[in-house]
């Protein structure tokens, strides 16, 4: 089961990055940001209400308060660094951020065997590569690097975090509500404080009508990022979080293939070369 839902955790995250990256090429990070979570707390507040997830309070829920105010600064930074590009920059050091939940794991005990961990070498090597990494260029790719680390970071610690905020689906639901409730308070108010300083909310060409046309995507942005936020806590509380944080980070392989299905990105050698060890990676991973 912790192997289907990081899979599915990973393929989810890599669509919503991919959907994000192309968005903020036209419309600020900023209002990508505000407006695909609030469509998400809409979905998530029906399903808390229908569910009856409102009972499910305790002081767990401040990891998802804690997670809310991360995520909004990691996806940010994300974005920002999506549509400086190229992704070959910024998908494959997007993953790096691995690193916080896997050492969150190993701290509160978790010993992965040998075959897991020959699994989790394979597949963050593939996962790096998967990217087509170009750590070459100008000041612009540099700016790119840093805010991927930043994302990295941030991304890593919404991983630990959610994981530790329920323990039952129902609670699940809230936590995920809590968390897109804060990620639209800090996002709302960091869009607020960039509009005061004479930076704009809407695009330069087309304003609101460029939005409005845009909600089926930003709306499936926002769901499927929020969805993967539930797969993953799934999958860490049902088996070891290093082998669920490692599948997870599988989606700069979904973004490689997104961007060349849609993009017609052509897959260089070091891409391809990265998706099979990735491939190799959770094989062992599942096996181990």
């Amino acid at each position: 089961m912790t192997a289907l839902f990081a899979l599915a955790t990973a393929l989810l995250w890599g669509l919503a990055d991919f959907g994000g990256g192309l968005l903020t090429r036209r419309t600020p990070a900023l209002t990508v940001v505000v407006v695909s979570q609030s469509i998400a707390v809409a979905v998530l507040g029906v399903i808390v209400v229908a569910t009856g997830a409102w009972s499910a309070t305790g002081p767990q829920l401040w990891y998802a308060v804690a997670a809310g105010v991360v995520g909004p600064v990691a996806m940010l930074a994300f974005y920002k660094a999506l549509a400086l590009g190229p992704m070959g920059v910024v998908s494959p050091l997007g993953s790096i951020g691995v690193a916080v939940p896997v050492g969150v794991g190993i701290v509160v005990g978790e010993r992965p065997g040998l075959l897991q961990l020959a699994g989790i070498a394979v597949a963050v090597a593939g996962i790096v590569l998967a990217g087509g990494p170009e750590l070459r260029g100008a000041a612009v790719q540099r700016r790119a690097i840093a805010l991927t680390l930043v994302a990295a970071v941030g991304f890593g610690a919404v991983m630990a975090l959610i994981a530790e905020a329920s323990t039952s689906i129902t609670g699940l639901f809230l936590a995920l509500f809590v968390q897109r409730v804060t990620n639209v308070g800090v996002g709302g108010t960091a869009l607020y404080v960039s509009v005061r300083r004479g930076a704009r909310a809407l695009p330069e060409e087309g304003g609101f009508q460029v939005i409005r046309a845009a909600l089926p995507a930003l709306a499936f942005v926002g769901l499927a990022d929020v969805a993967a936020n539930g797969t993953y806590s799934i999958a860490a509380q049902n088996g070891p979080v290093t082998v669920a944080a490692v599948l997870a980070s599988l989606y700069p392989v979904i973004t490689a293939i997104a961007a060349r299905g849609v993009l017609k990105e052509r897959l260089r050698a070091v891409q391809a070369a990265g998706a099979g060890l990735a491939l190799i990676g959770t094989v062992l991973l599942a096996a181990g």
